[in-house]
């Protein structure tokens, strides 16, 4: 599995048969890499899945779905708001399934946030209600399983999504404020997952966030090896370690 980082909580994930953006904020997003645009990052995208509805996560996904003709899945509410704007190809779900998409399988797990977009009308400052935020987990066979944590603070059933779908990389946020700081995502990386790769996220996008991965780093102590700590732009590859016979 190969992932490009984006900044923020944006990334493309190549797997066999599939590419998928997750989170696609490109356009206001002060740390999107100088240099690219939005049609090299959405060039052979199939799939567009969105961890909530806030407009820092949601981005440019209107626009590279319409362009593109990938399909998004999302839970209910934000499928329903997307295909009244035009978005064609949609995969509706919610927390407790699991959905097969053929290349790869995709579920919903719980994320301790809320979800909602800036309404369109100008002038307006009401926000349009999008469903419960989420955890997106991608499952793919010979692939290591990827859980994105989308926004959440940490929660003791963290332990109980370890147990059922065993995810192997983990995108966590860091930044405060609005998600987990580095003390209790380090907390929860170590105390309720198993990860072989954490990569950090949701930080330095924003004077109010975390403007470094360091301290998170810092307290991960002894298991800081497996924290990728990438740059805007940068890839990494991770293979799936089978366990020993």
């Amino acid at each position: 599995m190969e992932l490009q980082f984006f900044g923020h909580s944006a990334f493309k994930v190549h797997i066999p048969g599939a590419t998928l953006l997750i989170d696609p904020f490109l356009t206001d997003n002060p740390t999107f890499p100088e240099g690219l645009s939005i049609e090299e990052v959405s060039k052979g995208v199939d799939h567009v899945l969105l961890s909530h509805g806030h407009n820092d996560h949601v981005g440019d996904a209107i626009h590279i779905l319409k362009e593109t003709g990938a399909t998004l899945t999302a839970n209910w509410e934000i499928c329903m708001w997307a295909q009244d704007k035009g978005v064609e190809n949609i995969n509706p779900m919610n927390h407790g399934g699991c959905v097969d998409m053929g290349a790869f399988g995709v579920a919903l797990t719980n994320a301790v946030h809320s979800s909602a977009c800036s309404c369109d009308t100008p002038g307006s400052i009401a926000d349009i209600y999008l469903g419960n935020p989420a955890g997106l987990v991608v499952m793919a066979e010979g692939e290591p399983t990827l859980l994105h944590m989308g926004d959440t603070d940490i929660f003791s059933d963290m332990e109980l999504i370890n147990e059922i779908y065993q995810p192997q990389i983990g995108i966590v946020p860091i930044g405060d404020r609005f998600t987990m700081g580095a003390r209790t995502a380090s907390m929860a990386c170590e105390r309720f997952f198993d990860f072989q790769t954490i990569i950090p996220c949701h930080y330095a996008t924003f004077p109010q966030l975390a403007q470094s991965a360091d301290e998170f780093v810092e307290l991960m102590g002894d298991d800081a090896f497996r924290v990728a700590t990438l740059k805007p732009g940068e890839t990494v590859e991770v293979k799936s370690i089978q366990p020993a016979p």
